[in-house]
């Protein structure tokens, strides 16, 4: 695996900072050439799955998120998992638990006979799949647009303020009053983007039937909206943190915005979000070591209001935000 330095983490937190900042910028604001940028961009790309991608605010498609945990034989959980990993209504598809437990997260659509189909009827009835529980995925603390702290903390706070100027302002929070909806034009853009949110606005012209003006306004009125975000899809691993693991959480429903709120500022998680189910709060842990993640689990995570944790190592990433891997 290829060691970063503090070059390769700059770039990475200008891209978290303005996925589509031009790399001119982004080299005056590391301090060196544009070659060099460009050069460790693709470095990156090619050696630690580097990928900047386009997701669209879950509210703006009108989708449900679910949490979906599979049980399955060892000798067919990998041909199931790389068959969820494929299907354009996943992402983060994981293998855990000594390679028999598939999690990921499915998105459906609000209404229509085909809505929960993969959930109801596809999923069901796979061959090799011996359980399946569904968790309504209800709000998000930490993820999504919100970085994990292991890949930002590099840029000072000069320098992503020059990054931040020449970006578009961010739109609305997700819950704040009623959200865009995406319109057909609007998710052949986003198709685009998904592959590589630093697509040139003449390829997502080609992508998408229009004028490279158009499709630069287009991006733009989007990201004002909030009706789209930026994610780095990397490998945790190149950044220090080989050891994941997802933390099933049981809280009382009193505290349960109190005990997310607190672990959604804890640089060891990745993700934090309240779902349905006997677990109602799910976490992504990433740390150095086997012996971090202990401490983390027995010192840090351990509050009075969380009555059971299950933790699931993951031994396996098949798609992350939008990527699939290798």
């Amino acid at each position: 695996m290829t060691d970063l330095d503090d070059l390769d983490r700059g770039l990475i937190h200008a891209l978290h900072v303005d996925a589509r900042a031009p790399f001119t910028l982004v080299a005056d604001v590391l301090g060196c050439s544009t070659q060099t940028v460009v050069r460790r961009y693709r470095r990156l790309t090619a050696e630690c799955g580097l990928r900047v991608v386009a997701l669209p605010n879950p509210r703006s498609t009108r989708a449900h998120q679910w949490f979906v945990r599979l049980t399955a034989a060892t000798r067919t959980a990998h041909d199931i998992a790389v068959a969820l990993a494929r299907r354009p209504d996943t992402s983060w598809v994981r293998l855990t638990s000594g390679g028999t437990e598939i999690v990921a997260i499915i998105h459906t659509a609000p209404s229509g006979p085909d809505a929960h189909s993969l959930l109801l009827r596809d999923i069901p009835r796979t061959a090799g799949i011996t359980a399946v529980s569904a968790h309504y995925l209800l709000h998000t603390y930490l993820g999504g647009p919100t970085a994990w702290r292991g890949r930002i903390g590099v840029l000072t706070a000069e320098q992503q303020d020059r990054l931040r100027a020449h970006a578009v302002p961010a739109g609305p929070a997700a819950d704040d009053g009623d959200p865009y909806v995406l319109t057909e034009a609007d998710l052949r853009l986003l198709a685009a983007l998904r592959e590589d949110a630093r697509t040139g606005y003449a390829d997502l012209a080609a992508a998408t039937g229009s004028t490279p003006a158009t499709a630069a306004r287009r991006l733009t009125e989007l990201r004002a909206r909030g009706a789209l975000f930026f994610d780095i899809d990397v490998e945790p691993a190149v950044l220090g943190a080989p050891v994941s693991a997802l933390l099933w959480m049981q809280v009382a429903p009193s505290r349960l915005d109190e005990v997310a709120t607190t672990l959604a500022t804890h640089d060891e998680l990745a993700v934090v979000a309240a779902t349905t189910g006997p677990t109602n709060l799910v976490a992504h842990a990433l740390c150095r070591d086997a012996e971090a993640l202990h401490h983390y689990l027995t010192r840090r995570v351990a509050l009075d209001a969380i009555s059971r944790i299950e933790t699931a190592p993951v031994l396996r990433t098949y798609k992350a935000a939008a990527t699939l891997r290798g």
